[in-house]
């Protein structure tokens, strides 16, 4: 039985534990007779002291219920440590003894002259109850953690590769690249009881599963039971799709193509004065989902939306009856775009969006029949993590990699992925220009000690939205860390392409020498492959913003990992206008600043992971206000947010990673509302769904109506698989 994330039955073991140790420890058989002499107090017959005798039931009530809040407490600490075994369990006791319960003691002593040896007997005691607590609570059985979904890559960069895709193996095994085209669930077969049970053997079987869904690229058994054809609440009927910019909309991850996340009143169908009057009015679950990562798009009255089990969804708006589903290649975490296409002389409206195997795809908005699909990466780890942005007939693909989550594996050929953007022809996905971050070529640099054959240079993936400028024809987007050494000066930067043929047009390099691999920590076991010197990680994952200001300057916002803002000028070849440090202290590669904000004419609004939003001015950068947001009951990695935050006038909305949904006012970061969502929830299609982390996506607002997905397991976060559906209505 679980409680605020520790096991109940552990601690109430725990307690008991202590209690009955503490009644031998002051028991005749031990040091009883000899302390109630110190104490001056005349024992009973059986060594204890009188006050013990009377009201003896008390007592032990007391006694039980003071332990029970003490292993209460250290079970707590134990869990945010994310301690497992008895041995570890008692240096956390040790450690709370130490630095609390011995030093409080002694003042004590000191202060009612006491005796030393009864402090001893004292303190003796409380050490002994603290080790015992913490070797039963740490060692006591709980709940497996899920393994997040990106580290099933990392498995199979450690265990696999030795064979797949080394050309030194002693025998042939089929290719990454050829492996990402098998189903998850036949990755899965083929390692439990196919022709790879014996590899397999030595992984456990959530191991297994997170290499299938990685490879596979969606989770086990959703494939039939994603199909909207299997939904109990289809729509009645089908109504013709008419100009979307006559209704309320979110279109693309930004609601603009200058990634503003704005909306403005007229569109939400809502005031900052009745944010306080939202209701959840509806939620849909996807079927054996754990990352409800696809940000939804607003259209028609509908709802559009990817979903990590490899579907596409068509919703009504206002009941969450199922238009249509279609089914991709792998699963689909960015937000869809909307915008009209000319097919046979008729004219159609279509989504744009990408998957994570790096296929892109145009569907028709009425019926989700496919248009055209194009694969624009072959490197086997590219993904599109960043939704693409259409901007007159042009669609631009933001691509990204899942390489250095475990690259620095002696048997993986680190490094060659490059992060680019690709301009495809929205009509039929012909590929117009690519330009790579990287612009060199991987090249062979030299064999590591079991001759495995190193690549530089690499890195630089591109996993935020691009966004347009109409007035100078150009298109910005962030960039992420180099792989390898020495790092890219296009790596950790914003860059600026002129729109009609990829060419570069400026950089602005925020970090410079951030080569990073996971995995490289110091120690014994850190591998050749990492760079000499491991860089922080401060990727640009957040959409540059770009906005007017008051005086008619443009001004280009960007947000680092590292918690500094950048003022920019789009205008002056990206000149550094200013720069804002929201970093109380340099963050971990965490980083402080993920998935990025949004603004209005007058201030930014940045959620940070620490716990908390900050607005500052677009003109200056100068913060004018903070709101402390710290979930309680968290790991110390995960009390704040990573999520986008979404504005309309008056009000800023972001999700927690404890599954709070938050919204503050703009005007001085005073809360507004608030719904808990990391629970389960009774779902329109009748599948079984419960919240979880926000982790990525901004809500969506239009028409009176917010939309937010609820649920991430990224890295092992709390898994979720429900879109919800709110109004004041």
């Amino acid at each position: 039985m679980q409680f605020m994330g520790i096991n109940i039955w552990g601690v109430m073991s725990a307690a008991l534990g202590t209690m009955l140790l503490g009644l031998l420890w002051y028991s005749p058989l031990l040091f009883g007779r000899s302390r109630v002499r110190w104490l001056g107090d005349v024992p009973n017959d059986q060594g204890q002291p009188n006050e013990m005798r009377k009201g003896s039931g008390k007592f032990y009530v007391l006694f039980f219920f003071a332990s029970l809040l003490a292993a209460f407490v250290l079970g707590q600490i134990i869990r945010i440590s994310t301690v497992s075994t008895a041995l570890l369990g008692m240096k956390v006791g040790a450690g709370m003894w130490l630095g609390f319960v011995s030093t409080v003691q002694f003042t004590n002593m000191l202060f009612s002259r006491k005796p030393a040896r009864l402090y001893l007997i004292d303190t003796g005691y409380q050490l002994v109850s603290f080790l015992v607590m913490g070797a039963i609570i740490a060692a006591w059985p709980r709940p497996p953690r899920r393994m997040g979904t990106e580290l099933g890559f990392g498995v199979f960069q450690e265990r696999c590769m030795s064979c797949h895709g080394n050309p030194n193996a002693s025998q042939q095994a089929p290719d990454p690249s050829a492996l990402r085209h098998l189903t998850p669930e036949a990755i899965y077969v083929a390692l439990t009881s196919g022709a790879m049970r014996v590899q397999g053997q030595g992984l456990t079987d959530e191991e297994k599963r997170r290499v299938a869904e990685w490879l596979g690229g969606r989770p086990l058994g959703s494939l039939l039971a994603g199909d909207a054809k299997q939904m109990k609440n289809h729509c009645p009927d089908n109504a013709p799709l008419t100009d979307p910019s006559r209704s309320p909309a979110w279109n693309g991850w930004g609601v603009d193509i200058e990634n503003t996340r704005f909306q403005a009143t007229s569109a939400a169908g809502l005031r900052a004065d009745q944010v306080p009057r939202l209701r959840l009015k509806w939620a849909f679950g996807y079927p054996n989902g754990v990352t409800a990562a696809g940000q939804p798009t607003i259209a028609w009255g509908r709802v559009f939306v990817g979903t990590d089990i490899g579907y596409v969804y068509s919703l009504d708006a206002a009941s969450g009856c199922v238009h249509w589903s279609f089914q991709t290649e792998a699963g689909v975490r960015n937000a869809i775009s909307i915008g009209p296409i000319t097919k046979k002389g008729h004219l159609k409206y279509a989504v744009y969006f990408g998957d994570a195997k790096a296929n892109v795809y145009a569907l028709d908005a009425s019926n989700g029949g496919l248009l055209w699909k194009k694969h624009v990466e072959d490197h086997f780890t590219a993904r599109i993590t960043g939704a693409p942005t259409l901007y007159e007939e042009r669609l631009y693909v933001p691509v990204s990699s899942s390489e250095e989550w475990s690259a620095s594996s002696p048997d993986y050929p680190c490094c060659t992925f490059r992060g680019s953007v690709i301009a495809l022809d929205a009509k039929t996905g012909r590929e117009v220009w690519k330009t790579f971050v990287v612009p060199e070529e991987p090249k062979p640099t030299r064999k590591n000690s079991k001759g495995v054959q190193l690549f530089a240079p690499a890195g630089a993936s591109v996993w935020n939205s691009p966004t347009a400028d109409a007035k100078r024809r150009a298109i910005y987007f962030g960039t992420g860390d180099s792989e390898t050494e020495p790092a890219a000066r296009t790596s950790d930067s914003i860059m600026a392409l002129d729109m009609d043929t990829g060419r570069v047009l400026w950089v602005f390099q925020a970090t410079a020498n951030d080569s990073f691999l996971r995995g490289c920590e110091p120690g014994p076991n850190r591998s050749e492959s990492c760079p000499k010197i491991v860089g922080p990680d401060w990727d640009f994952g957040a959409s540059p913003i770009l906005r007017a200001l008051p005086d008619g300057r443009r001004i280009l916002v960007a947000a680092s990992k590292s918690g500094k803002v950048f003022g920019l000028d789009p205008d002056s070849a990206g000149a550094l206008l200013w720069a804002a440090d929201l970093a109380m202290k340099p963050p971990d590669t965490n980083g402080l600043i993920v998935f990025g904000g949004a603004a209005d004419e007058e201030n930014a609004y940045f959620a940070l992971t620490s716990g908390g939003m900050a607005a500052i001015k677009l003109a200056t950068g100068a913060r004018v206000w903070f709101a402390p947001m710290v979930a309680k009951g968290m790991p110390p990695a995960r009390v704040g947010m990573s999520a986008a935050v979404t504005a309309i006038p008056g009000a800023a909305f972001v999700g927690g990673w404890d599954g709070t949904l938050h919204a503050v006012s703009t005007a001085d970061g005073h809360k507004l509302w608030e719904f808990k969502t990391a629970r389960e929830f009774a779902t329109v299609n009748g599948v079984a769904a419960k919240g979880g982390s926000f982790g990525a996506p901004g809500p969506t607002l239009g028409g009176g109506m917010l939309f937010a997905g609820s649920g991430y397991s990224v890295f092992g976060e709390t898994p979720g698989n429900v879109l919800l559906a709110f109004s004041i209505k």
